[in-house]
């Protein structure tokens, strides 16, 4: 969802970049694996480590949670190509699950801008006991959709959902957001969601790879 299909990594980044400011950290790069992809218990426990755990970690997801949310809900744009490539899967027929770290009432915003008719259904960070980088969300998109994770292409934006996806089983199309992601096996890499149609997750989905 984040960065895939709404333009929210670079208002995720900037949510972190602030709470850490607050708390006497200057976020940089190094702390980009901590905070892209990952859900907010995992940022807020980077944070919570980083600044040498004076805050409490459950009032740094708090604040994360309440800023972020209030950033989506006035900013939150979708991605271009996103609404097409919807719009073309609900024609076809093709069942899609939005399948997110971010906590459910995030998703739900964000559904609001999206529109939630795209969506068969919804897998967000409460609805799984791991969530992304593990296989878990993944697994249970394709147990809810009634199809196997091999017939599954998972569109994706960060390497943590990625190692996701590909635990999963499923085959992968990136759509780098912010961090470069190179090519490999099981990944298609695209500059744009303006690139996937449905001929290229046919074939994706045929092969199984």
């Amino acid at each position: 969802m984040d960065g895939t299909l709404v333009d929210t990594e670079h208002l995720w980044w900037q949510t972190v970049a602030e709470t850490a400011r607050a708390l006497g950290h200057r976020a940089t790069d190094a702390d980009l694996p901590d905070v892209l992809g990952r859900p907010v218990a995992h940022t807020a426990g980077h944070l919570h480590r980083a600044t040498g755990g004076t805050v409490p970690q459950a009032r740094i997801a708090h604040d994360l949670e309440a800023a972020f949310t209030a950033r989506v809900a006035t900013q939150a744009r979708p991605r271009p190509g996103a609404l097409t490539l919807l719009a073309r899967l609900r024609a076809a027929g093709i069942p899609a699950a939005l399948v997110t770290a971010s906590p459910r009432h995030v998703a739900d915003v964000v559904l609001r801008t999206l529109g939630a008719h795209w969506f068969a259904l919804t897998v967000a960070a409460e609805d799984t006991a791991r969530t992304k980088p593990d296989p878990d969300p993944y697994l249970r998109a394709a147990e809810l959709l009634g199809v196997a994770p091999g017939d599954c292409v998972v569109v994706e934006d960060s390497p943590v959902g990625l190692a996701a996806a590909l635990a999963a089983g499923c085959a992968a199309i990136a759509v780098p957001s912010t961090v470069p992601i190179p090519p490999g096996p099981g990944v298609v890499v695209v500059a744009s969601l303006e690139d996937v149609d449905l001929a290229l997750l046919s074939a994706l989905a045929t092969a199984g790879t």
